[in-house]
């Protein structure tokens, strides 16, 4: 039973009704995105404005006390900076660091020669490579940097934004070293390896068809025609190494390992290597190709590119070995939250009310020591590698702003029992939730631009209304993160970003309606995954 102290999270607390008090709860999220997507608000002042309302429904509706009500905003917030936004920080400080050095000129330039062909350029560069950044850095930075290379090795603006936008779906609940499925879980109160073994059996179907899509989205059926094979093998070990980290190893190395193998599947194909028709070549590759692809770099400097990446593995794959896990794990610091004494309405203590810091074993604290060890491979400076840290803070500090105030209100959501009530409405629609599980993770993406914010905003809610119409709770929340990656290609966030990367500002209502079709029919396909997940049909595929 509850102390006296303790809150007890109500499940009718407006008119004793189900139905007003789950609309009631709801008035954050439709705060945030009603500012998001109607009013275009930035997304970290629609955040903080969702969080002042969900503050008041805590307090009118909820009764949840004011002190609680912000310690648990607090957690939210923390958990927010550590482990999130620290992975987010490190992963894009190892990146800045390759640019600093114009080593990722170089690894531009090794991709470039790889092959002439357009169709297998679109793969190597916006699928594989797109992924390895994903996994690192993730938050735009992928569609960004893909589509400036596809422009640089003369594709068309218009067509390279296009391509790096449909490319980044499959590695993005993976992305920024597992922070979505890592997000979900500690929102969802599940085990990190149970989400992370689902999802890892959703997306990879994606990486699947997602290569067939680009040949085609860059030369027709003609493209499709002659690439269809590399695009396939390199869809298939991309799909195999995600599935085998996602499940067996660890799902802050699933990306990498799937990019990797992906490109090295892709480039030991005769066929991949083989010159490009001069005609395929004269119509597809309308822009102006940049000249400094034609220069000559070094073994040595081709090695040193490829490094920083190389040696997260290394520090990862150390770092899951048995006895290494078992001590950096000893790292952690576990508490009761200050000032949090909350009870489900059943009475039990929640989980939330105990908080957990794992100093060590983080993804935040390997991918920094993996490039504490870059630094002197790179010829970094150790005081320029400082500087470029603190700058990578500055670049990211409208996201931060964003991640803590989105974990703060879903925090305060979940721990005041707002998340649980709109589950608990959800669930009415039973067994066609699992249709439209993966339809919420796509709409809260499309509008936040972010599968981690998703998952912190849904997954909660999904995972009490799995439990309320029997369902799977792994499966609901795995469905709400494999559903939100295909809603990032239409996100106001990542269309703006593809616009000025390549020099296409105020075009975004063009990019729109050139993939909005992909991610509807993508969207389709992941409902009829998961839905057949939920039944025996595809249920194999979860035992």
């Amino acid at each position: 039973m509850p102390n006296a102290a303790s809150f007890v999270q109500p499940l009718h607390p407006v008119a004793d009704s189900l139905a007003l008090s789950a609309l009631v709860s709801a008035l954050p999220l439709l705060t945030v995105m009603v500012l998001l997507g109607a009013v275009r608000m930035r997304a970290h002042w629609a955040g903080l404005a969702g969080l002042a309302v969900a503050f008041a429904t805590a307090w009118w509706a909820q009764s949840m006390p004011l002190d609680q009500s912000l310690s648990a905003a607090a957690q939210g917030a923390v958990f927010g900076l550590f482990p999130i936004l620290w992975i987010v920080v490190n992963a894009l400080w190892v990146h800045r660091l390759t640019v600093r050095t114009r080593h990722f000129d170089v690894l531009r330039r090794s991709f470039s020669r790889l092959s002439d062909d357009p169709c297998i350029q679109a793969l190597v560069v916006a699928f594989c490579f797109g992924a390895l950044l994903e996994a690192l850095a993730g938050f735009g930075a992928p569609v960004a940097i893909c589509s400036v290379m596809l422009v640089a090795l003369g594709f068309d603006p218009v067509k390279a934004a296009v391509v790096a936008l449909v490319a980044n779906t499959a590695p993005v609940a993976f992305g920024a070293m597992g922070t979505p499925v890592v997000t979900l879980a500690q929102v969802a109160d599940l085990p990190l390896a149970d989400v992370a073994r689902v999802v890892g059996r959703q997306t990879p179907l994606l990486a699947l068809l997602v290569p067939l899509l680009l040949v085609a989205l860059v030369d027709g059926r003609r493209g499709l025609r002659q690439t269809w094979a590399p695009a396939l093998v390199c869809g298939a070990a991309f799909a195999a190494a995600q599935f085998a980290f996602a499940n067996f190893v660890s799902a802050q190395l699933a990306d990498i390992a799937a990019a990797l193998v992906g490109a090295a599947v892709l480039v030991a194909l005769p066929r991949a290597r083989r010159p490009a028709d001069a005609t395929v070549r004269a119509t597809v590759l309308t822009g102006v190709r940049s000249e400094d692809l034609d220069q000559a770099d070094p073994r040595r400097e081709v090695v040193r590119a490829y490094a920083p990446y190389l040696l997260i593995i290394v520090v990862f794959s150390l770092a899951q070995a048995g006895p290494l896990k078992d001590l950096l794990a000893r790292a952690t610091w576990t508490f009761h939250w200050p000032l949090l004494d909350v009870a489900g309405p059943g009475g039990r203590p929640v989980g939330g009310n105990v908080f957990s810091l794992p100093l060590l074993a983080t993804g935040g604290t390997l991918v920094l020591l993996a490039g504490v060890l870059s630094v002197p491979l790179l010829g970094v400076r150790p005081a320029t590698a400082l500087r470029e840290w603190g700058a990578t803070v500055r670049e990211l500090r409208t996201a931060i702003a964003t991640v803590t105030a989105v974990l703060a209100l879903a925090y305060l959501m979940n721990l005041s029992g707002q998340a649980a009530i709109i589950g608990h409405a959800v669930a009415a629609a039973g067994a066609a939730l699992a249709l439209l599980s993966p339809v919420l993770g796509w709409f809260g993406v499309a509008v936040s631009g972010s599968d981690t914010s998703a998952n912190a905003l849904f997954g909660a809610l999904q995972v009490t209304a799995a439990r309320q119409s029997g369902l799977s709770p792994a499966l609901l929340a795995a469905a709400n993160s494999s559903g939100g990656v295909l809603g990032k290609m239409i996100s106001p966030q990542n269309l703006t970003i593809a616009c000025a990367a390549v020099g296409l500002a105020g075009r975004e209502g063009d990019l729109l309606r050139r993939v909005l079709p992909w991610s509807a029919a993508l969207l389709a396909v992941m409902c009829l995954i998961v839905l057949g997940q939920s039944t025996p049909v595809l249920g194999w595929m979860l035992s």
